[in-house]
C-alpha cells in the first residue's frame, strides 16, 4: 500500500471531518494540490465558503500545493474585497447602480496583489486569515488566529496580528537542501519507501533517498 488515495474525498474511514479538497471544489481559480486537506468538523467538503471576495470578474487565483494541513476556519481573503483608495470615499456606491453607475471604478483602480499562492507541505493553523496576494512558502507554518499580510519564506513559522516571522524551522542550508529535494514531486510509490526519512529531521538519510530516486 502507498497511503490514501488522493481520489479519495475523504481518506480516513469514519471520519469525514478530513477531506482531500482537490476532489470537492469546482471553482476553476481555485486550484489544490494532491493530498492537501481541509479540516472541519461541520462541512469540511465546503472549503469554498472559506475563500473569500472571490469574484470571477476579478480573476485572481487561490494556488494552494501538495500535502498541506488546512486547519478549521482558516480564511483566504481575495482581491474582490478590495475597494478604491484613491478617492475622499472608499464606500462602492458604483455596485449599487440606480444612478450612482459613474462611480463604477475603472479597469485598474482597484488595488490588485495578484494570486494567492501557497506552497507545498505548509500547515495552516486554526483560524488563520490569509490576506490577497500573499505567497507563502514550502514547509511553512502559520499559527493559529494568524492574520497573513505579507509573504512567508519557506519554512518559516509566523504568528500574530499582523503575522511575524517567529522563527525558522530549520538553518538556511537545510532549507536550501530541502527546497531543491522537494519530496513533495516524488511519486507516492518512492515518498512510501523513505517516508521515515521524510518525517525525520536527518538531512543525510533524506539526502540519500533523493539520490537513490535521482539514480
Amino acid at each position: 500500500m502507498h497511503g490514501p488515495r488522493p481520489t479519495d474525498p475523504h481518506p480516513m474511514a469514519g471520519f469525514p471531518q478530513v477531506c482531500f479538497i482537490r476532489n470537492v471544489v469546482k471553482n476553476p481559480n481555485i486550484v489544490v494540490g494532491d493530498y492537501t486537506y481541509f479540516d472541519d468538523p461541520e462541512d469540511s467538503e465546503n472549503f469554498e465558503r472559506n475563500v473569500l471576495y472571490h469574484y470571477p470578474f476579478v480573476g485572481d487565483k487561490l494556488v494552494i500545493g501538495k500535502f498541506c494541513a488546512l486547519a478549521r476556519g482558516a480564511k483566504f481573503i481575495m482581491n474582490g474585497a478590495n475597494h478604491k483608495l484613491t478617492g475622499f470615499s472608499t464606500y462602492p456606491f458604483g455596485i449599487f447602480g440606480q444612478g450612482w453607475e459613474a462611480a463604477i471604478p475603472a479597469p485598474g483602480d482597484l488595488p490588485s496583489r495578484g494570486d494567492t499562492v501557497v506552497g507545498n507541505d505548509v500547515w495552516i493553523g486554526y483560524d488563520a486569515l490569509v490576506m490577497p496576494g500573499v505567497q507563502i512558502g514550502n514547509g511553512a507554518i502559520v499559527a493559529a488566529r494568524a492574520v497573513v499580510v505579507k509573504d512567508v519564506p519557506a519554512y518559516a513559522v509566523v504568528g500574530g496580528n499582523p503575522a511575524k516571522i517567529l522563527k525558522f524551522r530549520f538553518p538556511p542550508e537545510t532549507i536550501a537542501a530541502l527546497e531543491q529535494i522537494a519530496w513533495w514531486n516524488w511519486p507516492v510509490e518512492n515518498i512510501t519507501r523513505h517516508l521515515k526519512a521524510i518525517v525525520s529531521a536527518d538531512l543525510a538519510a533524506l539526502q540519500a533517498a533523493a539520490h537513490d530516486e535521482m539514480g
